[in-house]
C-alpha cells in the first residue's frame, strides 16, 4: 500500500515548560489511538516540542483507510429458513435491507441461539478525507492543567494558537482550529528568524527549522544542553551539579541552546550553600558549579535561547540579576540572626495554619505533645524524647524568617542553619530539617529517630485536623497534600521499622485538638476514614514493589494498623508463596476457612467429643501449632511454615469425618476445630483473597 508521512505542527505563544512532557506524551498516545480507530496504517508516531510548538510526525501513513468488514445480525436461523431450508420472508427482507444476496447470509451462534448474519465489506476512504477531522479532534482532545481563552475565541487551549502546519506528503490538509487555518508555513526562532518558512514536505521540516535556529527534537536539545554545560564546567575548573528536573525545564524553555558561564561576587560566598543554590536553580534556572570536594565555586552556568553572539552582554545581564537576588539573601541572612532563633517562635501566633484549625503556634504546641506521645509509644530513650520535643518546638520557627519568606523552598533547611548558629544541639537542628521529609515521591525519609518522631507528629497533626473538619481529598483535589502526608508516614514507619499503631496515633492526635480547636467530626468517623485512607496508601506503596494484588489484599484484610508489620507480613507471604509448601498452607487454610464460616461466634472445642483419631490428631496438631506460633513472634515466614505443617492433619480430618454431622453438638465441635485452624492466621493474612 502506498504511504506518506503526516506532519502536524501547532504554533503558539510560549508554553509553560512544566506542561510540555505531559502534552507530548498525550499527543503521541492520542494520535496513535485515533489513527488506529480511523483504520489508517502507520509505521510509527513521534512528537516534538519547543516553547512555541507541539509537533506530530506520523511516518508511513497509508493513503487509504483499510477496508472494514461489517457483520449485521439478522433474525434467528429458525425464523430465517423453513423446515425445507428455504428462505422465509424474514430472511429475504433482511438480505435486501443489507444489500446482500440471501445465499450469502452466514450462520453464527450468539450464546446458544443460531442467527443469520449479513457480512459485507466497506471500502476505505482516502486518508486526505479522514485526516483533517482526525487532527481537529486531536487538538480538541488535548487536556492541560490551566487552559486559557484569548480574544473573542470560545476555544480553550494551553496558549493562544498562532499558526497551524498540516502536511500529508506534499499536500496541505486544509481545516481550521480556533480561527486559524492550516497551511505549509511555519516560523523559526522568535528573534533570530522572523521570516515565514515554507515546508514542502515533512522530510525537510527538521532541517529547515534548525537553519532557522530551532532544534525541534527535545531529546537533541536536552543532550546538547547537558554536553555544553558539563564541558563548560570542566573548562572552568569544576563540575556542573546534576539536576534532572532543572535540565528538563531548561530543555522546554529554549529552542536553540547556548551555555555560558557567569561569575558570583566573592562577597556572597559566605552564605550557606542552599542559600546560594536556591536562587540560582529555582529562580534563575542556572546550574551551580562545584569543585571535586563538592564545594560551590563562585560560578554558575546559564543557558541562553540563542547563538553564541554577544555572550559577554548576556553573561553580564545574568550576573547582575543574580547579584541582586544574592544581595537580598545576604541581607535576610544577617537580619534573621539579630533575634535569637528560639525567641522568634512567638511570632507564629500571628500566622494562621488553617482557619478552623488555629494558628501555626497552636499547631507547634500540639506537635510537641504528639511528639512526646510518639516517643513513649515507640519506647525511645529519654534523651531522644527530649531532643525530639525540642525540635518540634523549633520546627516551624524559620517560617517567620525573612529568608524563608523570600525563598519558601528553604523551609526546614534554614531552620537547621539558624538553630546551629544559636547553639542548639546538632541532632535537634537535623531533626528540624528532616521533619518535612519525605517532601515528594522518591524523597529520602529522615535519617535519625528524632527526625522521624517530629515528621510523624507533623504529618499526623495535619491529617487528623483536616479529616476532623471534613477536608478529605476527592479526585484530584488535595489542597493540603494529605495523600503525600499519609504516604510519608507509611514510608517513615516502614523504613525505620517502627511499631507504630495508626489507630492509637490518630486518637492521640485527635485528643491534641480537643483543648484548643473544635473538630466537627467524631473520633470514630475520623478513625474509620483515615484507616481506609492509609490502607489505600499502603496498597500503592506495596504495588510499587510489583507485589501481586491478591497478596496485598490478603495482608491488608487481616490487619492494616501497623504499616511496618504490614510490610513484614507481605514480604513473608511473597517469599513463602514461591516455596513448595505454600500449596499445603493454602489448601489447609481455605478448606478450613470455608466451613468455619458456619461456626458460631464462640469457639470452644470439647475434647470429650473428639471421638475419632483424626479429630484428636488435628486437635493435638493445633495445640502444638499455636505454641510454635507464639514462640515465633513476628517471624511470619516461620508462622506460615507452621500452619502449612498441619496440612496433612487437616486433609486426614476431612477424609475421615463428616463435618456437617446431623448431631448438633458433634457438628459444632468439628466446626470449632476448623475455626481454630483458620484462626491461626488471624491478623496475619486472609488467604481467601489469594487467587490460586
Amino acid at each position: 500500500m502506498e504511504t506518506r508521512d503526516l506532519l502536524f505542527e501547532i504554533g503558539m505563544e510560549e508554553i509553560p515548560a512544566k506542561f510540555m512532557p505531559m502534552a507530548l506524551q498525550q499527543l503521541q498516545e492520542l494520535a496513535e489511538k485515533c489513527l488506529q480507530a480511523a483504520r489508517l496504517t502507520f509505521k510509527g508516531v513521534r512528537t516534538y516540542g519547543t516553547p512555541r510548538r507541539l509537533v506530530l510526525l506520523a511516518e508511513g501513513v497509508g493513503v487509504v483507510q483499510q477496508d472494514l468488514q461489517v457483520a449485521v445480525k439478522g433474525p434467528a436461523l429458525k425464523a430465517a429458513f423453513d423446515s425445507d431450508g428455504q428462505p422465509t420472508k424474514a430472511a429475504l427482507g433482511f438480505a435486501r435491507s443489507q444489500r446482500v444476496a440471501v445465499t450469502a447470509l452466514e450462520q453464527r451462534e450468539v450464546g446458544k441461539v443460531a442467527y443469520v448474519f449479513a457480512v459485507r465489506t466497506e471500502g476505505g476512504q482516502a486518508a486526505t478525507a479522514v485526516l483533517p477531522g482526525l487532527l481537529q479532534g486531536l487538538v480538541n482532545g488535548l487536556n492541560f492543567p490551566k487552559p486559557m481563552r484569548w480574544g473573542w475565541n470560545t476555544m480553550r487551549f494551553v496558549r493562544p494558537i498562532r499558526w497551524l502546519l498540516a502536511l500529508f506528503g506534499d499536500a496541505v490538509l486544509t481545516f481550521e482550529v480556533g480561527g486559524v487555518v492550516t497551511g505549509r508555513i511555519t516560523y523559526g526562532h522568535r528573534f533570530l528568524a522572523g521570516a515565514p518558512i515554507t515546508i514542502n514536505e515533512p522530510a525537510e521540516y527538521l532541517a529547515k527549522l534548525e537553519q532557522a535556529y530551532v532544534i525541534v527534537d527535545q531529546n537533541r536539545r536536552r543532550k546538547s544542553i547537558w554536553e555544553q554545560v558539563t564541558k563548560l564546567a570542566v573548562t572552568e575548573g569544576g563540575g556542573a551539579v546534576s539536576d534532572a528536573d532543572l535540565l528538563e525545564e531548561i530543555t522546554y524553555l529554549v529552542e536553540y541552546p547556548t551555555a555560558l558561564c557567569g561569575r558570583i561576587d566573592a562577597g556572597f560566598m559566605h552564605l550557606p550553600q542552599p542559600v546560594l543554590v536556591t536562587p540560582m536553580k529555582e529562580h534563575q534556572r542556572y546550574f551551580p558549579v562545584q569543585d571535586r570536594q563538592g564545594r560551590l565555586l563562585p560560578k554558575f552556568i546559564a543557558v541562553r535561547n540563542g547563538t553564541a553572539e554577544h555572550l559577554a552582554v548576556v553573561q553580564a545581564g545574568n550576573e547582575k540579576v543574580l547579584r541582586a537576588r544574592l544581595a537580598d539573601a545576604a541581607f535576610f541572612y544577617a537580619e534573621d540572626q539579630k533575634t535569637p532563633f528560639a525567641e522568634q517562635t512567638e511570632k507564629l501566633k500571628k500566622i494562621v495554619f488553617q482557619e478552623s484549625l488555629g494558628t501555626v503556634f497552636e499547631r507547634v504546641e500540639r506537635e510537641q505533645r504528639l511528639t512526646a506521645w510518639l516517643a513513649d509509644h515507640l519506647q525511645v530513650s529519654l534523651p531522644v524524647k527530649e531532643r525530639s520535643v525540642r525540635a518540634a518546638l523549633l520546627a516551624k520557627t524559620d517560617l517567620v524568617s525573612l529568608m524563608v519568606y523570600e525563598f519558601p523552598e528553604l523551609q526546614g533547611i534554614m531552620g537547621e542553619k539558624y538553630a546551629l548558629l544559636n547553639g542548639e544541639d546538632p541532632v535537634v537542628a537535623q531533626a528540624i530539617r528532616e521533619h518535612y521529609q519525605p517532601r515528594f515521591a522518591g524523597d529520602a525519609v529522615p535519617e535519625i529517630t528524632e527526625g522521624n518522631l517530629v515528621a510523624l507528629a507533623d504529618k499526623l497533626d495535619v491529617l487528623v485536623g483536616c479529616f476532623g473538619i471534613g477536608i478529605v481529598p476527592t479526585g484530584s483535589q488535595d489542597p493540603y497534600a494529605l495523600r503525600r502526608q499519609a504516604l510519608g508516614i507509611c514510608q517513615i514507619v516502614i523504613q525505620a521499622n517502627l511499631p507504630l499503631s495508626l489507630s492509637q496515633a490518630i486518637q492521640a492526635a485527635y485528643n491534641g485538638y480537643l483543648s484548643t480547636v473544635k473538630l466537627t467530626r467524631s473520633l470514630a468517623e475520623v478513625q474509620a476514614d483515615l484507616a481506609e485512607f492509609f490502607r489505600q496508601r499502603l496498597r500503592y506503596l506495596l504495588g510499587e514493589q510489583e507485589i501481586s494484588f491478591d497478596v496485598i489484599e490478603a495482608v491488608l484484610a487481616a490487619d492494616a494498623d501497623q504499616p511496618a508489620d504490614v510490610y513484614r507480613r507481605t514480604q513473608a507471604l511473597v517469599a513463602f508463596r514461591h516455596t513448595p509448601t505454600f500449596e499445603s498452607l493454602f489448601k489447609a487454610y481455605t478448606r478450613a476457612a470455608n466451613l468455619a464460616k458456619k461456626a458460631g461466634e464462640e469457639v470452644v472445642v470439647r475434647e470429650e467429643l473428639l471421638g475419632l483419631v483424626v479429630e484428636r490428631e488435628l486437635y493435638v496438631a493445633l495445640q502444638q501449632a499455636r505454641q510454635e506460633i507464639m514462640a515465633a513472634g513476628r517471624d511470619y515466614g516461620r508462622i506460615f511454615q507452621v500452619v502449612a505443617g498441619i496440612g496433612p492433619a487437616v486433609d486426614a480430618f476431612f477424609d475421615g469425618v463428616m463435618v456437617m454431622a446431623e448431631e448438633t453438638a458433634l457438628r459444632e465441635n468439628r466446626l470449632a476445630l476448623l475455626k481454630l485452624v483458620a484462626g491461626l492466621l488471624v491478623g496475619i493474612a486472609d488467604l481467601s483473597k489469594i487467587v490460586d
